[in-house]
């Protein structure tokens, strides 16, 4: 049977994804969305607006896609040869951000932005179209009791491996002529990301069983929108989803706040920022192993707890020592809106609806992904950042209260692997 084998290389599975998230995360540091990426496109364009679009575009494309493929990968058999397609869109722009930034003295400023920003588009879009094949193979190769610990444990070397390759993405931009620092940084990128394809690609994937034709032959957005309609549970969920991304938006503004408030200096907000960095790797495995044991909808609930906590401690902060709690707890909550969030949403739908529901929880929250940031941002703006803070205090726990008493676990704490069936994809669908 094909779950019998899936139990069998579950060690190799682990080992070789770890590793995939790891080198990834390698690269990622050197071309960050917050630092490598902004400034690079500082050098083409003095607009704010185009460089805070970066995150945005970042976020977006990694929700937005993530419906528009799930009726496709619901017909899958394997999930692996779709994944590694659509990676490949999400690595090899870096290698067209190098080779743009070796050729900018060429083509100038006019033609470099909006080639830069094409190349960024297409790396963003490549990210969510593979994020929802890459979901549903993790949910099949990984057992239920182990999901969580696997993310969790991913997540914790992409993160630490991506803070590394940042340091020393800071050290070429600094000791490296212009713009060869940026190409440099890029082609890093772009070569640890083919070592982590390389990894990915010895999934070891069996092929599962396909669905009966009665179901193959449901269309796929009618499917979707049955499960919005009937599935109030979800719908909870998704509210939860929707009610944590304003929740964790207060974390955008503490190193702002913290100068202005305590007048710090750029090497207290360095250890504020590791400190968030290391407790985010801290709390991702070990989120990931309690959600496994505990259920990950309440420790989803906890990190929002944890969130609330840390918004309320940089509100009322009398002294600047009270923000190492506040960052530290913003880094624990982290991993609960990530990796756990991940976890909880492979608990929803069986077999050939589990990619739907992928597809659903992250593309419908999109919308308030996006607009949350742009309204804190602008009532910090007109009203200072206590309102902001004061906002991520009550969504935080409103997140929380929706999925402790009214969210409930879709699959009940006995663990078993989920058959994904499958169908060959139908002409027309």
């Amino acid at each position: 049977m094909w779950h019998q084998e899936i139990r069998r290389h579950l060690r190799f599975n682990f080992i070789v994804n770890v590793l995939d998230g790891g080198f990834f995360g390698v690269g990622v540091g050197f071309a960050s969305t917050v630092t490598v990426i902004p400034l690079f496109i500082n050098t083409l364009t003095d607009s704010k607006l185009l460089i805070g679009l970066i995150v945005s575009l970042h976020t977006i494309g990694w929700q937005l896609p993530q419906l528009l493929t799930a009726t496709r990968v619901a017909r899958l058999q394997r999930y692996k040869p779709m994944v590694l397609w659509m990676t490949i869109h999400e690595r090899f722009p870096y290698l067209g951000l190098a080779l743009l930034a070796l050729l900018l003295p060429a083509l100038g400023k006019d033609w470099g932005l909006p080639l830069a920003f094409i190349l960024v588009a297409w790396q963003a879009l490549g990210a969510g179209l593979t994020a929802n094949p890459w979901q549903s193979m993790v949910g099949k190769i990984m057992p239920p009791e182990r999901v969580g610990t696997f993310f969790g444990t991913q997540s914790a070397a992409a993160n630490l491996l991506a803070s590394g390759s940042a340091v020393v993405a800071g050290f070429l931009l600094q000791s490296v002529a212009a713009p060869y620092n940026f190409a440099l940084c890029f082609l890093l990128a772009g070569a640890f990301m083919a070592i982590s394809y390389i990894f990915l690609a010895l999934t070891r994937e069996p092929e599962h069983p396909a669905v009966d034709s009665e179901e193959a032959a449901r269309p796929g957005w009618n499917r979707m929108v049955a499960i919005v309609r009937q599935d109030a549970n979800f719908r909870w969920f998704l509210v939860a989803r929707m009610l944590s991304q304003v929740a964790w938006i207060a974390i955008n503004f503490y190193t702002v706040y913290a100068v202005r408030q305590f007048n710090l200096n750029e090497e207290t907000i360095g250890v504020l920022t590791g400190l968030l960095m290391i407790c985010q790797a801290i709390a991702n495995p070990v989120l990931g192993w309690i959600g496994d044991h505990w259920g990950h909808r309440t420790v989803y609930a906890v990190g929002a707890l944890m969130m609330t906590a840390s918004a309320a401690l940089a509100l009322f902060a009398p002294a600047v020592g009270w923000l190492y709690a506040a960052f530290a707890l913003a880094g624990f909550s982290n991993a609960a809106v990530w990796s756990i969030a991940m976890s909880f949403t492979l608990e929803f739908g069986t077999g050939s609806e589990k990619p739907l529901y992928i597809g659903l929880a992250n593309t419908l929250i999109a919308p308030v992904t996006l607009l949350a940031p742009i309204v804190a941002g602008g009532l910090a703006d007109a009203f200072g950042f206590p309102i902001a803070f004061g906002l991520s205090v009550i969504t935080g726990l409103a997140t929380a209260l929706v999925l402790q008493f009214v969210v409930r676990d879709p699959q009940p704490r006995a663990k078993q692997i989920t058959v994904p069936p499958a169908a060959p994809v139908t002409a027309g669908d």
